[in-house]
């Protein structure tokens, strides 16, 4: 999907929400045990109710991998579900060098035909190039997680008094451009996100850290939006759980209406 392609998502949705599919087989509804895949059942109910008022989607892939076999049957299910106009985000986390950088993107890009892939930085531009070099899909690097942790080194300070964050955000942009990698920034920091902005003023951020996490969306919106939006606000726990009974997926629409209009009237201003 190119940049072009998810503006006018955005724009004919009013919404920029990524819905996060984090189907945690011991908080889905009981009721789902008794089909043959639940987890893939209450992915299925859960796009279907939202897929109206959402841009993407982006399932965690730590809760299929601790399936095994079985996990991984139920993330390719779930992508073959998701109507091709959604964005689809594989949150992997990925990071490493060389040929183990090129099969993870193989992996995302063309096994399971993701758009996108979070990745992690920390091992250099060598463990970011691979997975950049494939039309049409996009790396999500992680700059500023909405993590306690994300304070422990990411905010750390450099010699010329820059934060670390803000050197991987400025050296990756010379790896590739805003059509093709995002950066994640966390709705916990919207302190930040003015800097953020011009560091960065074209690129697309991926938001975690609104709803459970307590993350402000006007704040992240005022300070985050560029010229187009440029924003993937994802909500995870707090659509998706709305509910834990039979009506959970009626509950997940509920809760993914009220950030759809909070976002379209953002989207006017």
């Amino acid at each position: 999907m190119t940049r072009q392609e998810l503006h006018q998502q955005i724009r004919s949705k009013g919404s920029y929400l990524c819905v996060g599919l984090d189907a945690d087989f011991d908080r889905i509804p009981r009721h789902l045990l008794k089909y043959d895949d639940p987890v893939y059942e209450f992915n299925r109910q859960i796009i279907h109710a939202t897929k109206d008022l959402c841009v993407a989607y982006k399932p965690n892939l730590a809760f299929y991998e601790a399936q095994g076999p079985k996990g991984w049957a139920s993330l390719q299910k779930t992508l073959a579900h998701i109507p091709k106009e959604h964005f689809t985000i594989a949150d992997a986390k990925r990071g490493d060098i060389g040929n183990t950088s090129r099969l993870y993107a193989r992996a995302f890009f063309e096994t399971l035909d993701f758009d996108a892939v979070t990745v992690a930085p920390y091992m250099g531009e060598d463990s970011v190039t691979p997975f950049l070099g494939f039309d049409g899909k996009w790396v999500i690097l992680l700059a500023l997680t909405s993590n306690q942790g994300s304070r422990d080194f990411q905010m750390d300070k450099q010699e010329n008094g820059q934060p670390l964050y803000e050197k991987v955000m400025r050296r990756a942009q010379e790896w590739g451009s805003a059509d093709q990698l995002m950066f994640v920034v966390g709705a916990t920091h919207p302190e930040q996100f003015e800097e953020v902005r011009r560091i960065a003023p074209e690129h697309f951020l991926l938001v975690p850290g609104i709803g459970a996490q307590g993350g402000d969306l006007q704040a992240v919106s005022r300070h985050g939006f560029n010229d187009h939006c440029g924003l993937l606000v994802n909500s995870s726990r707090g659509i998706i759980f709305a509910g834990d009974g039979e009506d959970f997926a009626e509950k997940a629409r509920a809760a993914a209406m009220k950030v759809q209009k909070e976002m379209a009237e953002l989207l006017k201003r």
